[in-house]
């Protein structure tokens, strides 16, 4: 069935979007800037035309924008965002989303390793959909029937929206063990101490213990953590060759986030305080890797 969708923002993922849905839906847009594509003079008025609403904006806007277009959406309308990161108040987007949607307006979160380059160029994409009411499933599933995107429909609304921000964070750590050639078994070491971390940090959300071995989970961590075109993998590349000059991305902000509203006892995970060290301080870095090595060492002793 074809479905009018609003793509709200039009960097490389709202173009993947236009790519995947423009032909077989009537797929309007919006940017900053105002109505790029649309029947409609402003965004008020195409919102309220939407049976879908795609979010392909950072999260930080995800609450003034939310506001503005409730009053407007449709009945039955779906708000679906791709946003992996926590705004200025240390708000996931589900989070934005619960609080800006109080008058029962439908919505849902879409995670995985959807690189939006590889989207626009016919590829394959893999996503976690999380929905705040199960049966807007039937939506996506139509939405995206007979695109390159794989969708499967998922629970855990706040674990797995945790797994895939944080996922940024120990993405930062492939790259610098890449850099400092402490070779492929690391990386394997990386993997499962990052994705235990994970299951740990979800669950002191209240979350399941399961959900990081996921598409938002251990899906996207491989592919940002082992992608050389990666932004956070470049990152801890940069960090180890002394480039310290732009230090920043979303697992950048995560870390700070995290740090300023104390949103869980992160020096309780080793890999992810390693990560915090290392970008609070790059020039202890090679000190702190060898330590964190060490640690691990010790560990195999006292279990031996």
């Amino acid at each position: 069935m074809k479905q009018r969708v609003l793509i709200l923002g039009y960097g490389r993922m709202g173009h993947a979007m236009e790519h995947l849905l423009g032909a077989r839906h009537d797929v309007h847009i919006w940017d900053v800037d105002g109505v790029i594509r649309g029947s409609h003079a402003t965004l008020e008025q195409e919102v309220a035309a939407a049976q879908v609403v795609l979010f392909c904006l950072p999260v930080n806007p995800h609450h003034a924008i939310a506001s503005r277009i409730e009053p407007y959406l449709a009945r039955d309308s779906l708000c679906l965002t791709i946003a992996k990161g926590l705004d200025e108040a240390g708000r996931t987007a589900a989070q934005v989303f619960e609080n800006a949607f109080t008058a029962g307006h439908h919505y849902g979160v879409m995670y995985g390793p959807m690189i939006a380059e590889e989207l626009s160029a016919g590829l394959h994409g893999f996503a976690d959909v999380v929905l705040s009411d199960a049966a807007d499933f039937a939506v996506i599933r139509d939405l995206f029937r007979g695109s390159t995107l794989v969708c499967l429909h998922a629970m855990d609304l706040h674990g797995r929206s945790w797994s895939v921000i944080l996922k940024n964070v120990y993405a930062i750590l492939f790259g610098v063990a890449d850099e400092l050639k402490l070779g492929k078994n690391m990386r394997g070491h990386l993997m499962v101490a990052a994705i235990a971390e994970l299951s740990g940090i979800v669950q002191s959300f209240g979350g399941q213990a399961h959900t990081p071995y996921s598409y938002a989970g251990l899906g996207d961590l491989l592919t940002t953590g082992t992608s050389e075109d990666s932004h956070h993998h470049t990152l801890g590349r940069k960090l180890v060759l002394g480039e310290w000059s732009d230090i920043s991305g979303e697992g950048v902000h995560t870390l700070q986030m995290v740090e300023q509203y104390h949103l869980f006892d992160w020096r309780a995970y080793p890999l992810f305080s390693l990560a915090c060290d290392i970008l609070a301080a790059p020039e202890t870095l090679h000190q702190r890797v060898e330590s964190y090595l060490g640690e691990l060492r010790e560990l195999e002793s006292c279990a031996i």
